[in-house]
C-alpha cells in the first residue's frame, strides 16, 4: 500500500481508540526468517556484524533457551499468532502459499517407494482462530502486519486467510502468496505485486519496510500500536549488497565456520533494517512505552546454497550454528534453537541474560497479557504466559515439544536430522523420536543430555532405557492431547516393483524413465525419487504429451531447497513454439510440496515441459501426474 493511501486509512482507524487504551503499553514483535541461533554477535557470532540488534539486547533480557514450534517457518509463524502447536492447528509445513485449501489434518497417500507415509499439511490459517492481532485489537490497539506472511491467501470472495482477515488494520507490502522474496531483495522487486510500490534501484524490502512502519508508528499517537514486523531476511534467495559482501570477503577467516561472507552481507542488512526501525520508534518518543521482542522462526541454513546472486559462493555453508547440531529443517538443536530477545521498559531489566525455556508459541499469551487482552474462552492456549519469567521470576515452562511429521531424507543427507520426528526437552535431557527409521520399521529414539552434550553427538538411549521411556511416554501424552498427524510405515512399501532398477543411481543425461527428456544437468533415483540438479536458467525436463485442446491438469510432488519460480510449458510441436506457459512456486523449505497447474491451451500439444524452479541447484521430482479433461491420468512414479 502507498503511503498516500496508509495515512487516511490510520486516520479512521484512530478515532476508534477506546477510553484508557494510551495506558498500555506498544507491541513491536520482530520475527526474522531463517536466522540461526548463533547468527548474531550478541548470540556468540565472531564474523557476522550485528550492532543494532546488540543494541536491543543490552536494553532488555537475552534469552539463551528460546525456541521455535517447528524447524520449518509457516507452522512456527502460525504458533505464534495463535498460540497452539503446529501439531494441533495441522500446519506443520511451509505449504501455505499452495492454491489448495486444506484444512483436514491427514496423512498423505504414500508412495510404494517410500518406506514411510508422512503428514499432509493443512494450507490455512483457520479464519475461527481468535489471532494476537484479534485479541489486542479488541484492547483497543491500532494493528499493523510487515513483511512476509506464509499462512494463506485468498484466491475467490469470502475467502479470509490474509492478514487483513486476521486482525490487522494494515498489510505492507502485501504479499501473502510469498514464501520468500523471489527475484531478490533489492529493488525492484518482482515478487511484490503491488505497481505502486517502487523504490529506487538497489534498496533493500527490509529497509523501505522499516520506513512503512515507522509511519505507522507515528500515526498512532495516542493509541496504542501493534507493530508485527515479519523480515524476509535471511531466507533464500541468496543475493545481498555487493559492498556489504566486499566488506565481509577482507575479514573471512577459514579457521571460522561461519565464513560465507554473501549471508554475513545478508545478516548486517537485516540488522540494518532492525535499526531503522528502531530509530524510528526512538523519534516517536515512544520507546519507553514499548514491548520489542525478536525471534526466528526457524534454525539457520547451515548448507551450502548451491546458487548464488552474484556467484562464488553457493559451496560454503550459508552459516554455522556450532554448537548446535544441523540447522534448519532438523530436529536437532540447529533447527530448533534462536536467538530470544525481549525488552519491556521499566519491567525487564536491561542487559541481563536469562536461561528459562521459552517458546514460540508463548508469546501469543504473554504478549495478550501485556496488552491487557483475554484469549478467547473456547480457544486451547499451548502457550505459557512467560511474564513472571522475563521479570525475574520463575518461568512456568520445563518442557517443549516439536512434532515434524515430514522428511525423509537418507542418514547421510546434507541436512542431517531431516527426518520425521517429535521431540521433547524436558529440564537438560532431550529425547527425539523418529519414526519408523530402523531398519525393522520400529520407531528410533535418540536421547541426548544438553548440559554435557550440546552437540547432540552421544546418543544415550540404550544406556539410559528408563529415562528414554519416561520421555517416550511424555511424546505419546503431547501427540494425543494435539491430535497430531503421526508419520507411519508404508504397508505398500515394496509391493510394486519401481520402473527403475533398484541399484540404478546415475542416470545419462537423456535416460529418464517413462520418455522423459533430461534438459537440466545430472540425474539420479534417490530413495524412490528423481534427483535432478539444475544448470541455471532454462534448466527442464520434456516429455512427449499428446494433449488435446481444451483444459488439462499436471500435478507433480516436488522438494527444492531454495524458494523460486519454475513453469509448465506446452509446445505445439516438438522443437516448435510454446502455446502455453503457466508458473508454479516452490517455498524453498526443502519438504514435499505437491503442486498442480492447470492447462488450458487452445490447440493440440505435443510436448510438456516442466521448467525447474529459479534459484534451485537441484530438485526431487516424484508422482507426475499428466489428465487430460476426462481422460485417464497419465502417472510417472521413479
Amino acid at each position: 500500500m502507498a503511503p498516500h493511501r496508509i495515512l487516511p486509512l490510520l486516520a479512521g482507524l484512530l478515532a476508534l481508540a477506546p477510553l484508557g487504551a494510551a495506558d498500555k503499553p506498544n507491541i513491536i514483535l520482530i520475527l526474522a526468517d531463517d536466522l540461526g541461533g548463533r547468527d548474531l554477535a550478541c548470540f556468540g557470532s565472531k564474523y557476522h556484524e550485528t550492532p543494532n540488534l546488540d543494541r536491543l539486547a543490552a536494553r532488555g533480557v537475552r534469552l539463551t533457551q528460546a525456541y521455535s514450534a517447528s524447524p520449518l517457518c509457516s507452522p512456527t509463524r502460525s504458533s505464534i499468532l495463535v498460540g497452539q502447536y503446529p501439531a494441533r492447528t495441522g500446519i506443520t509445513a511451509p505449504v501455505c502459499h499452495l492454491p489448495a485449501v486444506q484444512f483436514e489434518k491427514q496423512l498423505e497417500p504414500g508412495n510404494v517407494n517410500s518406506r514411510l507415509v508422512v503428514a499432509q499439511s493443512v494450507t490455512r490459517l483457520k479464519p475461527d482462530y481468535h489471532t494476537l492481532a484479534e485479541a489486542l485489537k479488541a484492547s483497543g490497539y491500532a494493528t499493523a502486519h510487515f513483511g512476509k506472511w506464509h499462512l494463506g491467501h485468498n484466491l475467490k470472495a469470502g475467502d479470509a486467510y490474509e492478514p487483513r482477515d486476521q486482525g490487522f488494520d494494515l498489510d505492507w507490502p502485501h504479499t501473502p502468496k510469498a514464501p520468500g522474496p523471489g527475484g531478490g531483495y533489492l529493488a525492484p522487486w518482482k515478487f511484490i505485486g503491488d505497481p505502486e510500490i517502487k523504490d529506487a534501484a538497489g534498496r533493500h524490502v527490509d529497509e523501505r519496510m522499516a520506513d512503512e512502519a515507522g509511519q505507522f508508528i507515528r500515526a498512532s499517537k495516542g493509541r496504542p500500536f501493534f507493530v508485527n514486523f515479519w523480515l524476509f531476511s535471511v531466507h533464500s534467495p541468496w543475493n545481498a549488497r555487493q559492498d556489504y559482501i566486499e566488506h565481509f570477503k577482507q575479514k573471512t577467516d577459514p579457521a571460522n565456520p561461519q565464513k560465507n561472507p554473501l549471508y554475513a552481507a545478508m545478516v548486517k542488512s537485516l540488522d540494518d533494517s532492525v535499526g531503522r526501525l528502531l530509530k524510528h520508534l526512538d523519534d516517536s518518543g515512544e520507546a519507553d512505552n514499548t514491548i520489542i521482542v525478536f525471534w526466528s522462526d526457524n534454525g539457520g541454513y547451515a548448507y551450502p546454497p548451491k546458487q548464488t546472486d552474484p556467484a562464488g559462493f553457493a559451496e560454503i555453508p550459508a552459516t554455522s550454528n556450532l554448537p548446535y547440531r544441523s540447522g534448519k529443517a532438523s530436529l536437532y538443536e540447529g533447527g530448533t534453537r534462536e536467538p530470544g530477545i525481549v525488552v519491556w521498559p521499566g519491567k525487564v531489566k536491561p542487559g541481563t541474560t536469562a536461561d528459562f525455556l521459552m517458546q514460540s508459541v508463548d508469546l501469543y499469551p504473554t504478549l495478550i497479557r501485556a496488552g491487557g487482552a483475554s484469549p478467547r474462552p473456547d480457544q486451547k492456549v499451548d502457550g505459557l504466559d512467560q511474564t513472571e519469567a522475563l521479570l525475574g521470576g520463575a518461568s512456568p515452562r520445563d518442557r517443549v515439544f516439536c512434532h515434524f511429521p515430514h522428511g525423509n531424507a537418507a542418514r547421510d543427507s546434507v541436512m542431517d536430522g531431516f527426518y520425521a520426528g517429535t521431540y521433547v526437552r524436558k529440564g537438560d535431557w532431550k529425547l527425539i523420536r523418529f519414526y519408523a527409521r530402523n531398519a525393522d520399521g520400529t520407531d528410533e529414539l535418540e536421547l541426548y543430555d544438553l548440559k554435557s552434550d550440546l552437540g547432540e553427538r552421544r546418543n544415550l538411549a540404550k544406556e539410559q532405557p528408563g529415562r528414554a521411556q519416561e520421555l517416550n511416554g511424555l511424546i505419546d501424552g503431547f501427540l494425543k492431547d494435539t491430535e497430531a498427524v503421526i508419520p507411519k510405515t508404508n504397508p505398500n512399501f515394496g509391493k510394486a516393483a519401481p520402473k527403475t532398477p533398484a541399484k540404478k543411481t546415475a542416470l545419462a543425461p537423456d535416460d529418464l524413465p517413462g520418455g522423459w527428456k533430461n534438459r537440466a544437468g545430472p540425474a539420479a533415483v534417490r530413495e524412490g525419487a528423481l534427483h535432478v540438479e539444475s544448470k541455471g536458467a532454462g534448466s527442464f525436463l520434456g516429455v512427449g504429451a499428446g494433449l488435446p485442446a481444451g483444459p488439462a491438469k499436471f500435478t507433480f510432488r516436488i522438494r527444492a531447497p531454495q524458494a523460486g519460480e519454475g513453469r509448465i510449458a506446452l509446445l505445439g510441436a516438438a522443437g516448435g513454439a510454446e502455446i502455453l506457459s503457466v508458473p508454479y512456486r516452490t517455498s524453498g523449505e526443502a519438504v514435499w510440496q505437491t503442486i498442480t497447474v492447470e492447462l488450458n491451451a487452445k490447440q493440440d500439444a505435443a510436448i510438456l515441459r516442466l521448467y525447474l524452479p529459479a534459484g534451485s541447484a537441484a530438485v526431487d521430482l516424484d508422482d507426475l501426474v499428466l489428465t487430460a479433461g476426462q481422460g485417464k491420468p497419465r502417472r510417472w512414479e521413479f
